[in-house]
């Protein structure tokens, strides 16, 4: 089940914190909660990719974007991702998640998310993700200009530029 209720949360505390840049970081102290294990215990592999959406939705909410989005009828599309597993988080545990927009290729926002755990990584992640209407993409160049960062264009990271050549290999349909 999506969880609504931390969206919610997520959505609410933003609007106390104080706001972010885009090339800041979003950090959010989270706990396992029974919902998020499975059998084995510990966090399900798939609920990593449900909570991520927090960081995302954190970071985008604090940097004003949401209420761009909203404002121009935008609409947030997630078009890929990888993520690495490295230690389980255990029910109750408590965690961070980081999120960080670490730049674009004119189409697509890559983002990096960390999940850590007592000071060290437990996942980490790299997730493809823009903007769009009903009908059209929107240009990355079209949602920095309305955040007022059209000049924004940090290189992107050798991973996550090899990670792209990779994606564009795989067979479509």
């Amino acid at each position: 089940m999506y969880p609504y209720l931390r969206v919610a949360g997520v959505l609410a505390g933003s609007l106390v914190k104080p706001r972010l840049r885009i090339d800041d970081t979003s950090e959010l102290r989270l706990r396992v909660w029974p919902g998020d294990i499975d059998l084995y215990p510990e966090m399900n592999n798939g609920r990593f990719w449900t909570v991520m959406d927090l960081g995302r939705y954190d970071l985008a909410a604090r940097t004003g974007l949401v209420r761009t989005a909203h404002r121009m009828g935008w609409l947030f599309v997630v078009a890929g991702g990888s993520i690495r597993y490295r230690r389980r988080l255990p029910p109750f545990g408590r965690f961070l998640l980081r999120t960080s927009l670490v730049g674009h290729d004119g189409r697509w926002f890559y983002f990096d998310q960390e999940f850590v755990r007592g000071g060290r990584m437990a996942a980490q992640a790299v997730v493809r993700a823009g903007l769009r209407t009903a009908k059209t993409a929107i240009p990355a160049q079209t949602v920095l200009e309305a955040l007022g960062r059209g000049d924004w264009a940090p290189p992107l990271p050798d991973w996550i530029r090899a990670w792209i050549e990779a994606e564009e290999t795989r067979p479509s349909i």
